[in-house]
């Protein structure tokens, strides 16, 4: 192992399972899956610190392959880092963590996948894709807008996640799926930008594949917070609201990206024990095995 692999092995926690199938290794992986068990700007129910570690441990429950897009995991190769030493507090020195851990990985040719963990870490990563790529779009499913200037004292508190990484994104193309949940001026804001994307339940996700049409081959980083997906199927989530999607509708969200360059993403919010049936966690599970599928087909 080179002297940059191990730095970057010092960064992460490999205690505890590991998802199914991937390697601690990166020689010949093409993505990266790193843990951020934060959740300390948490506004209402916290415990998506636990996150992570749920979803490795019930990804051994599902199978390994994905009968939508017809591949396997066993015929993927990806890496599985463990989680980041997190201090406990503020969010900033965690989101310089996520930072630092994403500039790593891309430096080994890896895509980064991470899993939150509360939204407010998506920053970091996005910051350091939007560096590598400066026309990079940012795509964003989620049952709230985020886009508050700051909440309950923090710029980087949860609820600010979209708007802190709109600040540092050069294309300004930032695309927000299905939202349902935020303050008047924040509505506002997506119409008059046009960064609202409507989604009908049951129906084929047309308004994104329209919106995104002209940035076809062009680097997309595809932001998930789980409470897009109905409290029915999602009740383990912090800030549950009611209206949310189901898998069909997801499917139908992958079947547009699966014809775009997917280089980086994030999957959080998922706070396990406030679901003691486990299917929240086994849920986010199969949304991160379509997820490793969409980084292997991106070149």
């Amino acid at each position: 192992m080179s002297d940059h692999q191990i730095s970057i092995q010092k960064l992460f926690n490999k205690e505890g399972s590991i998802f199914m199938g991937a390697k601690r290794e990166p020689k010949d992986c093409q993505i990266g899956i790193f843990g951020i068990p934060y959740d300390g700007t948490t506004s209402f129910r916290p415990g998506s610190r636990f996150g992570p570690a749920a979803i490795r441990e019930v990804s051994n429950s599902i199978e390994s392959y994905c009968p939508q897009l017809g591949i396997d995991l066993e015929d993927l190769d990806y890496a599985d880092f463990g989680s980041l030493d997190i201090p406990f507090g503020a969010p900033e020195p965690v989101i310089a963590l996520v930072k630092e851990a994403t500039e790593k990985l891309i430096s080994l040719g890896l895509k980064p996948l991470l899993l939150g963990g509360e939204h407010s870490i998506s920053s970091g990563s996005v910051e350091v894709m939007a560096n590598k790529f400066n026309d990079l779009v940012l795509v964003q499913l989620d049952a709230h807008a985020d886009m508050r200037q700051s909440w309950l004292g923090s710029k980087n508190n949860h609820a600010c996640a979209m708007r802190r990484c709109l600040e540092i994104l050069p294309s300004q193309k930032l695309f927000q799926v299905g939202i349902r949940s935020g303050t008047k001026e924040e509505f506002q804001n997506l119409i008059e930008q046009k960064r609202l994307v409507t989604h009908l339940h049951g129906e084929s996700a047309k308004h994104l594949k329209e919106v995104l049409s002209p940035f076809i081959g062009k680097p997309i980083y595809l932001s998930i917070d789980l409470d897009w997906f109905d409290p029915s199927i999602m009740p383990g989530t912090g800030t549950p609201e009611p209206g949310g999607y189901f898998w069909p509708d997801f499917n139908e969200i992958i079947n547009v990206l699966k014809e775009h360059k997917i280089v980086a993403t994030d999957i959080v919010e998922l706070a396990p024990q406030l679901d003691p049936s486990g299917i929240s966690s086994i849920l986010a599970a199969k949304v991160l095995r379509s997820v490793l599928i969409l980084l292997s087909l991106s070149n």
